[in-house]
């Protein structure tokens, strides 16, 4: 098996994109926009240049190397969050018994769900000035933000918290479902 000297993905930095690594700390800003995150690892560094922000591994092994891909995947979703965020779409679906969205503080709640009496919660764990729910014609669920994870906990627990247990999901298809993921 060949071995690789060295390993480096180069992540391009956006204009007006600022980066800055100290200690174990990656902090990408962009006006008001700004994210970091902790990569620690003794064989895998960050290094940042004008234009590029570099994940560079010397003498990889196989979990070097999907470590070091890894991070280059999150340090790529930061650049493009602070950038431009990122959007998911959820759409509410029902066949006879119509549902009702609210969004208060850090809960959705779902009435008539299935024609269930007792309403569902979603857990919104986040501020809404990291990640914003937005409810819009009844039916439709933009959810916006910064951080693609806290973005796509926030639609798994929507997503969750509509599940029907002890049906045939073939035919009793009511929920509220992820229609599109955007940046």
């Amino acid at each position: 098996m060949v071995k690789n000297d060295h390993l480096a993905h180069n992540i391009s930095i956006k204009d007006g994109v600022n980066a800055t690594f100290s200690g174990a700390s990656l902090s990408v800003t962009k006006g008001n926009n700004s994210l970091s995150r902790d990569f620690i690892h003794p064989k895998i560094e960050i290094r940042i240049s004008e234009e590029f922000i570099t994940v560079f591994c010397n003498l990889p092994r196989r979990a070097e190397k999907a470590l070091s891909g890894t991070w280059a995947a999150h340090i790529k979703n930061m650049v493009n969050g602070v950038n431009i965020g990122f959007e998911y779409h959820m759409k509410a679906v029902y066949s006879h018994f119509p549902m009702t969205m609210k969004v208060q503080g850090n809960k959705m709640t779902v009435n008539n769900l299935f024609g269930e009496k007792v309403p569902r919660v979603a857990k919104l764990p986040w501020s809404p000035s990291d990640v914003e729910v937005k409810i819009s014609n009844k039916t439709d669920v933009v959810i916006t933000g910064i951080d693609k994870e806290k973005v796509g906990q926030t639609a798994a627990n929507i997503e969750r918290s509509c599940r029907i247990k002890n049906r045939d999901r073939r035919v009793f298809q009511d929920g509220i479902y992820i229609t599109s993921k955007g940046a």
